[in-house]
């Protein structure tokens, strides 16, 4: 009776407790017990290397900020899924995480830029030493592709389509995802 009721429960704690409590023949509920316990430390071993994170719609911002994001990122086991547009500083999660713990999705879509601050009047400025940082944090394959097209300027370059997909394996939607 345990193991069928867990197998139609979606919510392991409200299905353990029911079934614990549902069942009075002592024998069951030790049996009950084990089948809980081995479910309960295989969601766990399942949910750490099944963490993902997933970036869908992504404008960019200050660099550190996406480098420290990303970092935070590259220290964990999560994978991340591209599953929309992340341009300017997101795209730094390509130099960031590990090549193997990204995936693309067919709506993926980066989009590259120079680097630039704010100057006078609120004109935006290249600040080439920033743009050179950045370009030198891409992998090889990004850094070709860029050079291709002009390398990086003010104006934004779109990387998507069949030649992102030829650089990064495709994934498939996950539901349990976290947008950033």
């Amino acid at each position: 009776m345990c193991l069928t009721f867990l197998r139609r429960s979606s919510g392991l704690p409200l299905a353990a407790l029911m079934c614990i409590i549902a069942i009075s023949n002592i024998e069951m509920v030790m049996k009950c017990r084990t089948v809980l316990l081995a479910a309960v430390i295989m969601l766990a071993w399942a949910g750490a290397s099944d963490a993902t994170v997933r970036i869908a719609r992504d404008s960019g911002g200050r660099i550190q900020t996406y480098v420290d994001r990303f970092q935070r990122v590259r220290s964990t086991d999560e994978m991340v899924v591209i599953d929309g547009f992340c341009v300017s500083a997101c795209t730094i999660v390509l130099a960031s995480v590990s090549h193997d713990r990204i995936c693309v999705t067919t709506r993926a879509r980066f989009g590259f830029h120079a680097a630039w601050d704010i100057g006078p009047h609120g004109r935006k400025i290249t600040n080439r030493e920033a743009t050179q940082t950045l370009y030198l944090m891409y992998p090889f394959e990004v850094r070709r592709w860029i050079d291709q097209r002009g390398g990086l300027t003010q104006h934004m370059i779109f990387l998507s389509g069949r030649e992102l997909e030829a650089m990064y394996r495709p994934c498939h939607m996950d539901s349990r995802a976290n947008s950033h």
